[in-house]
């Protein structure tokens, strides 16, 4: 899974860390309602099989290196003696995936002109920043119009709209950070509206040529610093991205200038009745980046449908970590990814055995190994850029990100509750169980927004991203949430995060098994899932609607 910023790791509760990784679990059995095929998950063998992919001889699995094939060689002979189909493009096992990594080629440069007539030219860094983040890795602006659009979001299912009817095409757009506070848009638990990324694409779809955020502080404040501190560095773009001409930002004294008054205009923001409106500025700007390319790789592999092959369920999970970081302290250089996402990645091989025993699915079944998740879900994104199964008949994507290391749970949480009906499907599974689905609890760790499921949801597939149930049946929710915090703040993104024999794979299972009766349910069955009436997610989808009748 991505890392934040700002992660607060709890290191306490190394009696109840103890007991959280003690002792690897014997073998879940299930028998499907109806189906004559058993499934039979083998927390012996998921232990196995992480330890070999997270041994230090695969150098913490970074993206172009040798760690990266070494993994991938792996699966694919997984795969193979399984008697599995490559899921590739072109029936192959690997989907080629080319990264640009961008870095600023000399000093951008902005003029905005107004009352002034000669215009005025912005001290990059001071005043403002600017990248040229798309395929040309060079862009250019000439006397471009320019607008503030406030939030700059458009949402239909909240009744929304910044932009109202103002035609933005071949402007420069300028947008505030985040989102309007408060339930509408989901109250401690962010919504995709708060991204750059969303504010980019909606810009881009109505024509605009260039974002700059607004930020809400003078050249000296440390929401500036943190701004400029990072307009220099290399970057990776986003496959599929918003193909803007320029982005960058704007402190307040600027935006000010331009005609934006943010302590003005800050309380009709949250109303919901503001709309965007033509500034009495027009900008010439230019940016450009050297261009450095990282190839790395997406695997999969398929189980055909017997009816309706080209409707597709996708497993998913990252293979990727962070690889071997020589500046780190102590004498452990390596990364090894056991827990993050050597296990994640073992869950999808070892559920792709399972359905490969049972009987032949009426829908097709992809076991999707993505690449570049830390480095910000690239893979995925790929994926999503250039879907080798049409993303408007792929049925639902389930991703697997850390498995749970525990004894039994009552709780299944998952990332993004409340957004499509994937969650109640698991809910009624759950229920025969004697568990129960929740959300992930931690709203400030933005979780939807941080592993491979969510590319598939901002493009309008309905995803589902189980996670650590805390509420454990010998121990409770206190005893559970304290091991969980003790764990993830021990070894999260660390060289710590190494296999141990002492791993508790029993909810490992449980949560496997769930999966593993949903993805079927789904694969035999003709229903698509749906995003709940308050999900940003459902108007994407709901432009493909055609394909799906």
């Amino acid at each position: 899974m991505t890392v934040r910023k700002s992660l607060v790791g709890e290191a306490k509760g190394i009696a109840m860390h103890h007991r959280f990784i003690r002792g690897v679990a014997a073998a879940a059995l299930l028998l499907v309602a109806g189906a004559v095929s058993a499934q039979d998950f083998s927390a012996q063998r998921l232990s196995d099989e992480i330890r070999i992919i997270s041994a230090d001889d695969f150098q913490g699995r970074y993206p172009g290196t040798e760690g990266e094939k070494k993994t991938l060689d792996w699966l694919q002979a997984q795969y193979e003696a399984m008697g599995m189909e490559p899921g590739g493009p072109d029936g192959q096992w690997l989907q080629v995936i080319d990264l640009k990594r961008l870095t600023p080629k000399g000093q951008p440069t902005l003029i905005w002109s107004g009352a002034m007539p000669q215009g005025r030219a912005l001290i990059a860094g001071a005043d403002f920043t600017l990248r040229a983040m798309n395929d040309a890795a060079a862009g250019e602006v000439i006397d471009a119009p320019v607008v503030f659009a406030g939030y700059g979001i458009h949402a239909p299912e909240r009744g929304w709209d910044d932009y109202g009817d103002l035609d933005v095409t071949g402007a420069v757009v300028l947008v505030v950070a985040g989102e309007p506070d408060g339930e509408l848009f989901n109250g401690p638990y962010a919504t995709n509206y708060q991204s750059a990324a969303y504010k980019a694409d909606e810009a881009k779809r109505r024509g605009a040529v260039a974002v700059l955020t607004v930020i809400d502080g003078d050249a000296g404040a440390a929401a500036w610093r943190r701004e400029t501190g990072g307009a220099t560095r290399t970057r990776t773009l986003t496959p599929g991205s918003a193909e803007l001409t320029l982005s960058g930002a704007v402190n307040r004294d600027i935006a000010a200038e331009m005609g934006v008054n943010l302590a003005t205009l800050k309380p009709r923001l949250q109303t919901g009745d503001f709309r965007a409106f033509p500034l009495d500025v027009r900008i010439t700007a230019s940016a450009e980046e050297t261009v450095e390319i990282l190839r790395t790789h997406n695997l999969l592999a398929r189980i055909t449908g017997s009816e309706r092959p080209n409707e597709a369920i996708i497993y998913s999970a990252h293979w990727d970590h962070v690889g071997v970081n020589e500046n780190a302290a102590g004498d452990d250089k390596i990364f090894n990814g056991a827990w993050d996402n050597a296990s994640g990645t073992i869950g999808v091989v070892e559920m792709a055995r399972q359905l490969k025993a049972a009987p032949a699915p009426k829908r097709s079944i992809v076991f999707a190994h993505m690449a570049a998740e830390e480095m910000g879900l690239l893979g995925a994104y790929a994926y999503v850029a250039d879907p080798v199964y049409p993303l408007e008949t792929t049925v639902a994507d389930i991703n697997i990100d850390m498995l749970p290391l525990s004894g039994p749970t009552k709780d299944v949480p998952i990332f993004g509750k409340g957004q499509n009906s994937l969650e109640d499907d698991l809910q009624a599974l759950a229920e025969k169980e004697g568990r129960y689905v929740s959300d992930d609890g931690q709203p400030q760790q933005n979780f939807y927004y941080r592993s491979d499921h969510f590319p598939f949801a901002r493009a309008g597939v309905p995803a589902l991203m189980p996670w650590h149930g805390v509420d454990w049946v010998e121990g409770g929710r206190e005893a559970g949430l304290a091991a969980w915090k003790a764990k993830f703040g021990a070894d999260y993104h660390r060289p710590s995060d190494e296999w141990s024999a002492d791993w508790d794979l029993r909810s490992a299972v449980e949560n496997l098994t769930l999966l593993y009766r949903l993805g079927l349910e789904l694969a035999n069955g003709d229903e698509w899932p749906t995003w709940k009436p308050t999900s940003e997610f459902g108007q994407v989808r709901d432009r493909s609607a055609a394909a799906r009748r």
